[in-house]
């Protein structure tokens, strides 16, 4: 499966900064083409990359000049990736709350709900709760609330549905985690988040939105929840955002998902 995206970040940088960057492919994307551009009033900014946990691949730039910015990143990639095996890092990181994530909080709720589930059968439950009680709503939620306000207001985007099913699985001692991906398919466009949980000793992506086909998803960063996988974070300096447009397309047509079947980010 071919797919292609682009992404588009416009904004001022008012003071020297240090920006990074997360809209890049991950590194073992299977990629034919790839363009990435940074400037600012026109001139180019060189950044450094990080390769981050996931295979995520960071962009870092640091003394950004103050000036008119602008992002330009396009991908094509051939093919799905491997499935990630489960470490025993990634137990112990990703088993545990997180400031999204607050697995500690919902246990209660998790034993309530689902019993003594265990295993695919208890992913698949949490799942489909997830998808049934919340109702996807953009602009519901705020950039600081996490899973338990989530739980609260039944109502969020897809990084609020993303953490609910992170934290109702850890709280069972499921490791769990956070995928930022481009998603053919989605509507709106935009960035997408969805869980990914260790079954069977690789990582399955849920996604309890069930709003774009697991097949055509492509990933970005990885992390802990949406902390770790922010598109533009300004670590020092100051920034006056502007605007971000993304394109997803799957070049062979948009494949059918029931969203049960065990799959992999490709």
């Amino acid at each position: 499966m071919e797919r292609t995206v682009t992404a588009a970040l416009t904004g001022t940088v008012l003071e020297p900064s240090e920006l990074l960057f997360s809209v890049a492919v991950a590194e073992d994307a299977d990629r034919v083409a790839e363009d990435f551009r940074i400037t600012v009033d026109g001139l180019a900014v060189q950044p450094t990359e990080v390769l981050a946990p996931g295979g995520s691949r960071l962009h870092l730039c640091r003394d950004v000049p103050p000036g008119a910015l602008s992002v330009f990143y396009s991908a094509t990639v051939a093919g799905r990736s491997t499935p990630i095996e489960v470490t025993d890092l990634d137990v112990a990181t990703y088993v545990r709350p997180s400031r999204y994530c607050e697995s500690d909080r919902l246990a209660q709720v998790s034993y309530e709900e689902f019993g003594t589930l265990s295993g695919r059968e208890l992913v698949g439950a949490v799942r489909d709760w997830v998808h049934k009680r919340l109702q996807y709503l953009s602009g519901s939620s705020r950039f600081t609330d996490g899973a338990v306000e989530t739980y609260l207001a039944r109502q969020g985007v897809c990084r609020d549905f993303a953490h609910l099913v992170i934290a109702l699985l850890r709280a069972r001692g499921v490791p769990a985690r956070i995928a930022s991906v481009y998603a053919p398919g989605l509507t709106p466009m935009d960035y997408h988040a969805v869980a990914e949980v260790a079954l069977d000793g690789t990582w399955e992506v849920v996604d309890a939105t069930e709003r774009a086909p697991r097949q055509t998803l492509l990933r970005l960063a990885t992390g802990r929840d949406a902390a770790d996988t922010a598109f533009l974070t300004t670590h020092h300096g100051q920034l006056r955002f502007g605007s971000v447009t993304v394109t997803a397309f799957a070049g062979s047509g948009l494949p059918a998902d029931d969203h049960r079947s065990p799959l992999s980010l490709g």
